[in-house]
């Protein structure tokens, strides 16, 4: 199946994500964990603390700031996930966790423009 500019997009983001955050010292989990009800696009551990990504990728502001793009329905979804996550990964069950999101701004030419990394940006319903 051919993936859409959309979906490249998302790739592309979710691969600059990975190592920013690996330079800043996160250790990769996972990508792209799926589950019926949706999709975590990163886990990271920062420390002892596991961290649930939600990448977000824009070409310019025309549509808003990537930062801005998680609704409260799309919070509600990134928390069952990561519930999900962890009642499937009994070894994380204890782990401290919380969600993330990283936004990135494309110029027209893909260069980044702006990468913003937002701590707990999802709190609990």
């Amino acid at each position: 199946m051919p993936r859409t500019a959309r979906q490249g997009l998302g790739t592309a983001g979710e691969q600059l994500a990975r190592r920013h955050l690996e330079q800043l010292g996160y250790a990769f989990e996972a990508a792209n964990w799926g589950f019926p009800g949706g999709e975590l696009d990163l886990v990271m551990r920062d420390g002892d603390i596991l961290v649930f990504v939600e990448v977000k990728t824009r070409r310019g502001d025309r549509l808003g700031a990537a930062e801005e793009s998680i609704t409260p329905a799309q919070s509600r979804r990134l928390f069952y996930a990561a519930q999900t996550f962890l009642a499937e990964h009994p070894d994380f069950e204890d782990a401290y966790w919380r969600i993330d999101l990283l936004a990135i701004t494309l110029s027209p030419a893909g260069a980044v423009s702006r990468l913003t990394h937002v701590p707990n940006a999802v709190q609990s319903p």
